[in-house]
């Protein structure tokens, strides 16, 4: 971890702010001295305007825009346009004078994309890409697998030179693909459990073991085969996988204020990335854009608490960026952390208010001591203002996880993905039932105009609310159950969760669990 040199980034920024005809924002100078007075709820909150918020994603679309060839507009980690939001993040926070920024180096693998092709006996299957799977041209014999291919013992001999045609379902993806170059398949199409098409990620490489080339295709598509290769027919399958990926750099973004107790910090996170095929104003960059006007705001008050705003990178590649922070703190570090806040897409076209559902009274899964009480405060503030609220489920399946699994009281909030808004949603948010909550999610289409303002400014003012809460005092939390908390790294992983991944990264054939269910469903587990 190194701190933020300003120096010459300041001239980058001047430039950034003014290059772009659009974007009339640059950043605004505190309207009082820096920590004048106490931060408050209500004088933050007011602090807080649309304006500010389009502006600020403006430029993320910028960085993402100005790059020549169209297969590069994104924000992807380690690009061009996500080392732009970087210094973009870390330059406006480190002028306030008011925080200690830093960046935290990491590297990884990171699939840039590709294309895949399946003809069975000649007739196309309309195959998808996995990223991460190895590349590959193969024709051979199209094998059906036992159950849904997660133990090897799934693999029949037969499968040694074939192609394995394995159902959705239970386990990821990746190891179904791993599982089956075992068991010395060439390759290996996975097909959906629920009607449609499937694509997805198999995920970095794991200790199982070398993927192979690897396609999914339609439920439909899947059953055909199956009937054909149970009857006995013999179905000779060509799969072409091309499959680009890349060693990249990047950087996390870590602003913590200068002022405040640091053995009662609040963390509060967003991610800086976006997935190869697009901008992604809405994912995530307008949990970025709100948790910075945030931090800008604060700057003209004092704190009573550490409030420490983290910037992650990867996480659409498995929440890696978050899960690097997390195991780079020792025990003492993490003690010191009393509550962590995470927002992922707030501003959704066709939105709902979602609050992740802490004390698991929706799904189910409950967060660690405190995070019950982080879900009231979301719900007493939408109340306040008269807004409907519902939850959403806890699930570890974004930035939060890393933090519930060394046992971090955490919260948040979310608007929705690529669910399917219902009837009821639609009486208590407005919007369209039975249309997609982001229509553009993880698309070329989730730039400046997919977000909605309107829920932008209520979750922006949400999270102002919540950071002057939790800055001034952590007396609204559980303090017996946080005192009894002890935090060991490793040793708290907890079952209820899956392994990191990212939240492209589920599927599972998971579906609508109740009328609110509203995660970020992906696309890592069969």
């Amino acid at each position: 971890m190194r701190t933020f040199q300003y120096g010459a980034a300041l001239g980058v920024l001047a430039t950034l702010a003014s290059c772009s005809p659009k974007n009339p924002y640059i950043w605004r100078p505190a309207r009082r001295q820096y920590g004048a007075q106490p931060v408050d709820s209500e004088t933050l909150r007011a602090a807080i305007d649309s304006d500010a918020l389009l502006a600020h994603a403006r430029m993320l679309e910028d960085f993402a825009y100005r790059q020549p060839d169209p297969a590069d507009r994104n924000r992807l980690m380690g690009g061009a346009g996500h080392n732009l939001t970087v210094e973009y993040v870390a330059g406006l926070l480190n002028a306030t004078g008011y925080y200690d920024v830093e960046l935290q180096p990491w590297s990884t693998l990171v699939p840039l994309g590709g294309n895949a092709s399946f003809f069975a006996n000649g007739v196309s299957q309309n195959a998808s890409l996995f990223s991460y799977s190895a590349s590959g041209n193969v024709t051979a014999p199209v094998v059906a697998v036992s159950n849904l291919g997660c133990a090897a013992s799934d693999y029949p001999p037969e499968v040694d030179g074939a192609i394995a045609l394995v159902s959705r379902g239970s386990c990821e993806f990746g190891q179904k693909s791993a599982l089956a170059g075992n068991a010395g398949a060439v390759g290996a199409v996975i097909y959906n459990n629920i009607p449609g098409g499937l694509n997805g990620t198999l995920g970095q490489p794991r200790a199982l073991g070398p993927y192979v080339p690897t396609a999914g295709i339609s439920q439909e598509a899947g059953l055909a085969l199956l009937e054909l290769v149970s009857a006995g027919t013999e179905v000779t399958g060509a799969l072409d996988v091309v499959s680009e990926i890349e060693f990249r750099s990047t950087n996390n973004v870590l602003a913590q204020t200068k002022g405040g107790n640091p053995n009662a910090t609040l963390v509060v996170g967003a991610h800086s990335d976006s997935v190869a095929e697009g901008p992604g104003i809405n994912d995530d960059g307008s949990g970025v854009v709100g948790i910075l006007e945030v931090a800008l705001q604060l700057a003209n008050y004092t704190t009573t608490n550490s409030v420490r705003f983290g910037f992650w990178s990867g996480e659409e590649e498995g929440l890696l960026g978050s899960t690097f922070y997390v195991d780079s703190l020792s025990n003492a570090s993490l003690a010191q952390i009393k509550l962590y806040l995470n927002f992922d897409m707030i501003a959704s076209p066709n939105y709902f208010l979602g609050i992740y559902d802490g004390d698991g009274s929706s799904f189910n899964i409950s967060g660690p001591p405190g995070s019950a009480e982080a879900e009231r405060l979301f719900e007493e503030f939408f109340d306040s203002i008269g807004q409907n609220h519902t939850a959403t489920e806890f699930s570890g399946r974004s930035d939060y996880g890393p933090f519930l699994d060394v046992n971090i009281a955490s919260g948040g909030l979310f608007t929705g993905a690529e669910g399917i808004k219902t009837e009821e949603e639609e009486a208590l948010f407005g919007g369209e039932a039975g249309v997609a909550y982001d229509i553009n999610y993880h698309g070329a289409g989730d730039n400046v105009t997919n977000l909605n303002m309107e829920a932008f400014l209520i979750n922006t003012q949400a999270i102002a609310h919540s950071v002057a809460t939790y800055a001034t005092s952590f007396e609204s939390l559980n303090q017996t159950a946080l005192a009894k908390r002890s935090v060991g790294g490793a040793n708290f992983r907890r079952s209820l969760h899956a392994p990191r991944c990212s939240p492209s990264c589920f599927g599972g054939g998971m579906q609508r669990r109740d009328r609110f269910r509203s995660t970020k469903l992906g696309v890592m587990y069969g």
